[in-house]
């Protein structure tokens, strides 16, 4: 069984409710169809149903058992509306300004509906920038206790077993933070260990690699030592975790590179999380690994949120939807045995 067959059957043990927004797009229907077919998730599409059930019917796509609200008549939008209003007034955002985004950005309906409890999470970007996705869930949801740095990671599933954890890696940040400081960088390791507890093994021990060009001292200069500070800063905060760096690719993924340029890493030469040192690397790594290696690509999901929010590659698939519903329903469950 592979990584996403377990995550959907762990999805069923606990039905969530998800939303998909985007239901313009023939993917999301197809998503939708997949989802109810393999009876991982409860889904709500958002939209007008007419029109929606046409295009579904016009493309032999069966999304009986998927819920349908049309936000412009929903009974719930005055109290979106009153909510919004106070979370946001002191941005100086006004009622009716809070009514015009929920009436014309399904994004923003659905946070709403995530926030207040309507539905556990919601899943969007087969059709919408990350941007679009993000923005309103880092203005409402936020982060949850504790958590000072929100950031994006792709769960990355290799052909070939030989690397990661049987072939499974976590790759963060490669979303949403830019060019994150020390700090952030340290942040996003922790909450990525804590991903890969959640997702990847819950039994398994994560191995965190923090990137760069240079090897323990091979080069020196600001990016170097941006990500040693990193490292620094997280064994302080989490000195539990097996967290090591600077590191480069090789050292921290091939036994024998690891050998001979950092033989005493505890990480080196079996990571299964790499956290990279901005944005740059990130994206270009995940994209690098999916196309060459012929890896799957889930993500870019959410840690850190206080609710489950996922967002999709603009190039997903009806399939890789089906997969984030299912991450987004386990993320929910795991949200609840926490509080």
């Amino acid at each position: 069984m592979d990584f996403i067959e377990k995550i959907k059957e762990q999805a069923k043990q606990e039905i969530k409710s998800i939303i998909l927004p985007e239901t313009e797009d023939l993917r999301v229907l197809k998503g939708s169809e997949i989802v109810l077919s393999e009876k991982t998730a409860n889904i709500i599409l958002l939209g007008d149903e007419e029109k929606i059930q046409k295009l579904a019917k016009d493309n032999n796509i069966n999304i009986d058992g998927a819920k349908i609200i049309n936000p412009l008549k929903s009974e719930k939008l005055d109290t979106y509306v009153d909510a919004l209003y106070e979370l946001r007034k002191a941005k100086g955002m006004t009622k009716e300004q809070a009514k015009e985004l929920l009436t014309t950005n399904s994004r923003y309906f659905a946070t709403m509906m995530v926030k207040l409890g309507d539905a556990d999470g919601f899943v969007s970007g087969a059709s919408h920038p990350t941007s679009d996705t993000l923005k309103p869930v880092l203005q409402i949801i936020k982060g949850r206790p504790g958590v000072k740095t929100v950031s994006a990671f792709f769960i990355m599933c290799l052909p070939d077993n030989e690397f990661g954890e049987d072939g499974v890696f976590i790759y963060a940040d490669c979303g949403m933070n830019e060019n994150p400081t020390d700090e952030q960088l340290a942040d996003i390791a922790i909450t990525s260990s804590e991903s890969f507890k959640e997702l990847v093994n819950p039994n398994g021990i994560p191995k965190i690699a923090m990137l760069s060009y240079s090897t323990k001292g091979s080069a020196h200069s600001e990016l170097t030592e941006k990500v040693v500070r990193a490292t620094e800063l997280a064994h302080n905060k989490a000195p539990e975790l097996l967290v090591d760096g600077e590191l480069q690719l090789d050292a921290a993924i091939i036994p024998e590179v690891a050998k001979m340029k950092a033989p005493d890493s505890p990480v080196a030469g079996n990571a299964n999380i790499l956290v990279f040192p901005d944005l740059n690397a990130g994206n270009i790594g995940y994209k690098l690994t999916q196309r060459l290696a012929h890896a799957k690509a889930f993500g870019p999901l959410c840690q850190g949120l206080d609710k489950p929010v996922n967002d999709l590659s603009r190039g997903c698939s009806a399939e890789d939807i089906a997969g984030v519903v299912a991450i987004t329903c386990v993320q929910a469950q795991n949200m609840r045995k926490d509080k």
